[in-house]
């Protein structure tokens, strides 16, 4: 983590994406009073599929049709 005031910041405009990826994370301060955090940008995280999920489930012991119709029955 690297602190920086506003005057430091306005100089350093153009260098912001290489100071976060070489600190990791940026406070802009005022009067030495934190105003601002600067954060890299999280990894896109790869959604798993619809497959996937399904072998990850457990399966039911009760048949789908069978919870539905109960579930309407009980109304």
């Amino acid at each position: 983590m690297k602190e920086l005031n506003i005057r430091e910041m306005r100089a350093n405009i153009g260098r912001l994406d290489e100071l976060v990826a070489e600190e990791g994370e940026l406070v802009i301060s005022r009067r030495g009073q934190p105003i601002a955090r600067i954060l890299p940008m999280a990894a896109h995280r790869q959604f798993p599929d619809h497959a996937d999920l399904r072998l990850r489930m457990a399966r039911l012991q009760t048949p789908s049709a069978e919870l539905i119709r109960a579930e309407r029955d009980e109304r």
